[in-house]
């Protein structure tokens, strides 16, 4: 059974859905869910399906070998980004080769990079008057979304969405294809 991290910062609905996925599932199960913000409600999410968590800073990540160690004595196949906002170190991705993925809530290379989670995807999406959106689910690298490309979900943007609303239709593809994209990575 393949062992699974996931790394997330702010609610963690994606994070639960992920969990919920792989409960029934012999492939994988999420072992680890690693996070940094003491009052993340992921850590909520977490307890409610009794899955280990880890806190950490930016010193466990960037200074020290921490994580990694974490991760790799938890023998963690991949590990899966889900509302993560801090940029993934190098050390990190060497120690773990494509076997980082990440999810955006936009349609790469648009409305990608430092900065741009969240509400903030969603209003540049409104006032670019984009008839279109969606999730790019993709392999990290050491740059902000630009790692390749896994999968692209769509899904139409009317004149009377909101950036709100926007967020709602995103959050139902992300919520719908993620795991299945994680599953068929883990199935390589």
């Amino acid at each position: 059974m393949k062992r699974i991290a996931v790394f997330a910062s702010g609610s963690g609905s994606n994070a639960e859905k992920i969990i919920t996925y792989f409960q029934d599932k012999p492939i994988a199960d999420v072992s680890l869910v690693v996070y940094n913000k003491p009052d993340a409600f992921v850590l909520e999410r977490a307890k409610k399906l009794s899955v280990p968590t880890l806190l950490i800073n930016k010193d466990d990540l960037y200074e020290s070998d921490e994580v990694i160690n974490q991760l790799k004595d938890q023998q963690i196949d991949l590990i899966v980004l889900a509302g993560f906002l801090w940029l993934i170190p190098k050390k990190l991705i060497k120690a773990f080769p494509e076997k980082i993925i990440n999810i955006h809530p936009a349609l790469l290379p648009r409305f990608g990079g430092k900065g741009m989670y969240g509400l903030r995807v969603h209003q540049a999406v409104k006032e670019a008057n984009d008839t279109e959106t969606g999730i790019t689910i993709h392999y990290v690298n050491e740059v902000y979304d630009a790692g390749t490309i896994i999968r692209q979900e769509r899904v139409a943007v009317s004149e009377e969405d909101t950036p709100t609303t926007i967020a709602q239709k995103v959050q139902q593809l992300e919520h719908q294809y993620y795991p299945e994209v994680i599953e068929s990575i883990l199935q390589k």
